[in-house]
């Protein structure tokens, strides 16, 4: 059954989010989306996954010793977030802008779910964010996105690569099957809560083409125009 999205309904902003496994082009795309919609002369505002100043210090401490369970590998970036949704994000909603994020609630259902937490329990803990409305779900096979990870970054890390869930000693082996889970909370959740699913096999230019007619036809952009100072 698919989850009704609370959406931004009663506020002037309008919320936009990608989503999707590391390497799958999700973050390229909002960025060009941004530029779009900034070039347009909208009043846009971007916020992206674990950024929060107030809680940065104490996630990389708790990284960096391997000290994360993964009750507290979620609150910890269930505060994150929420420092950033009532800081950020929903003034600039109440404020009439359009807010880009890249990753949103999701990313926690999928990463926090495969290891172990349990699913309402999550959507509970997120309870108080609204659902976006538009999230783009960048779906690449598996191994196209694995590619390009060990591609381009020539040592894993340790929760990136799900060390501390033992699903193999070896840490690119651990890797692919924690984003193999990570992929399969995904697709279940695109029909849950009715993600924009984008085949991210296509060029960069083509899938930025379906991005922006997606957004042009699923919001009134002339409402979010800078005001011009006469």
């Amino acid at each position: 059954m698919r989850a009704e999205p609370t959406g931004t309904t009663g506020l002037p902003g309008r919320l936009i989010a990608v989503e999707g496994l590391d390497g799958s082009g999700k973050s390229t795309q909002i960025r060009l989306l941004h530029q779009w919609l900034e070039g347009l002369g909208l009043k846009v505002f971007f916020s992206e996954w674990n950024s929060s100043v107030l809680v940065k210090d104490a996630t990389r401490r708790g990284k960096k010793r391997h000290l994360l369970t993964p009750t507290t590998f979620s609150l910890i970036h269930a505060t994150d977030f929420a420092d950033r949704y009532e800081r950020q994000i929903l003034p600039m909603l109440r404020a009439g802008s359009i807010v880009l994020c890249d990753r949103y609630i999701y990313t926690a259902f999928a990463r926090d779910g495969v290891r172990g937490c349990d699913p309402g329990w999550l959507r509970r803990l997120y309870g108080f964010a609204r659902h976006p409305d538009i999230t783009f779900y960048f779906r690449l096979p598996l191994q196209v996105s694995l590619g390009r990870i060990l591609e381009g970054r020539p040592r894993l890390k340790y929760f990136e690569a799900g060390m501390d869930l033992g699903l193999s000693p070896d840490i690119y082996q651990s890797f692919r099957l924690f984003q193999g889970g990570v992929m399969e909370q995904y697709d279940r959740m695109a029909d849950e809560f009715g993600l924009t699913v984008m085949d991210a096999t296509r060029t960069i230019h083509r899938q930025q083409e379906i991005t922006r007619r997606i957004v042009a036809e699923r919001i009134d952009l002339a409402r979010y125009r800078l005001r011009r100072r006469r």
